[in-house]
């Protein structure tokens, strides 16, 4: 439901020298084939590291619910370890950059100006899941 529901979340790349280097980012995930996309232009550090290694990390995490009577909320998260392919497929970043929209406007009018926009310079980043885990935390 988090990778479903929630509009963002960090993904992390293994950057220069090995650090870890980590982007806030808008998702989709994908039922159909059980991957997360996310878009980004077609240059830039990010996909420099993905060419070095594809191996990701990918947290997104609820804002959380105070029960009643108490200080501290209940966080639920889920992290994602696999792998990042990039996509450049035309119809495939259309189709999936539309539903990723939606995810934040009802205006297809609005998307569809935005992607003839902005398609041509776009890419996909398609994170195959290999584990997937999750937690629910009271903040303390």
């Amino acid at each position: 439901e988090l990778l479903k529901n929630e509009k963002r979340g960090v993904l992390s790349v293994i950057g220069d020298e090995g650090y870890p280097y980590g982007m806030p980012m808008n998702h989709f995930y994908n039922p159909d084939d059980g991957c997360i996309y996310f878009h980004c232009g077609n240059i830039g550090h990010r996909l420099d590291a993905l060419r070095e290694n594809n191996k990701v990390s990918f947290c997104t995490y609820n804002s959380g619910v105070r029960p009643e009577g108490d200080w501290a909320f209940l966080v639920k998260s889920v992290i994602v370890f696999g792998t990042i392919e990039i996509v450049d497929d035309m119809d495939q970043i259309v189709d999936i950059t539309t539903k990723l929209s939606l995810k934040f406007i009802q205006d297809m009018e609005h998307i569809q100006d935005e992607i003839n926009r902005a398609a041509h310079r776009t890419l996909l980043l398609k994170l195959t899941p290999e584990h997937i885990c999750g937690k629910l935390v009271k903040e303390a």
